[in-house]
């Protein structure tokens, strides 16, 4: 394979992963979830408290987010908390908040 298919290939790999980023984000609850979350860890109750939605809806996105890696969890007594899991997520977070919610 010659450099330019190997770029090719490399730039579809790195698409078909940044696609599926944006596909997670691309929800309203969780996006606003990672909103709350770039600002630092929050436990379940928190998070349903900040996003006004039922606790099943809340733990449902959540675990979408923590499936798709953008979410890690941490257990606090009998609490969970999450955070996010890279600051590369933290950034695009904080830069869509920049751009659209100020």
């Amino acid at each position: 394979m010659d450099y330019q298919n190997q770029f090719s290939t490399q730039m579809m790999d790195k698409a078909a992963l940044t696609t599926g980023f944006l596909k997670t984000l691309s929800h309203p609850a969780r996006l606003v979830l990672l909103c709350r979350l770039s600002e630092g860890p929050a436990t379940v109750s928190q998070l349903e408290d900040f996003v006004e939605l039922p606790q099943a809806e809340v733990s449902k996105h959540l675990a979408r987010l923590r499936d798709d890696g953008l979410v890690v969890t941490a257990r606090q007594g009998r609490s969970i908390s999450y955070a996010l899991s890279e600051e590369r997520t933290a950034r695009v977070v904080r830069l869509l908040h920049h751009e659209f919610c100020r």
